[in-house]
């Protein structure tokens, strides 16, 4: 009975994956495989289960972030990821405490923020992008 059980699992969870395209259940495929391996060598019903649950856990864990990098290949970042790290054009004096400050990123203007309160940074200065929260742009 165990069988029809993970062979049933196998193939809705493939069923889905083909559905959805969004690698979500392919992983507990693999684990559904290898609980149907081991309720065909006659293992215990908790064991088939503590395999499935373990290695769909780790093929999620270890394989999908590689799978999303190979298999998707064509998103690109929005201008909110690919702000960090970039630097940026101080337009209007950053004072957190007074509520001020723009910067100029890849030619668009944002509010800009300093990481702390006490620290300021005067027009015309170049800073760092090091977080954007919400529509502004944290630099040091």
């Amino acid at each position: 009975m165990m069988i029809i059980f993970w062979i049933s699992l196998i193939v809705i969870c493939l069923v889905v994956e083909i559905i959805t395209v969004g690698l979500t259940s392919i992983w507990f495929a693999g684990g559904g495989l290898l609980a149907l391996i081991a309720c065909a060598l006659g293992a215990p019903i908790w064991l088939q289960i503590l395999l499935f649950l373990v290695l769909s856990l780790i093929l999620v864990y270890f394989t999908r972030p590689w799978a999303l990098k190979y298999f998707n290949p064509r998103r690109t970042k929005t201008n909110y990821e690919d702000a960090v790290g970039k630097t940026v054009r101080i337009t209007e004096k950053v004072d957190n405490l007074a509520g001020t400050g723009v910067a100029v990123l890849n030619g668009l203007e944002w509010s800009a923020r300093t990481e702390a309160d006490n620290i300021t940074i005067e027009a015309n200065a170049i800073a760092e992008v090091v977080a954007v929260r919400g529509v502004r742009l944290i630099v040091k």
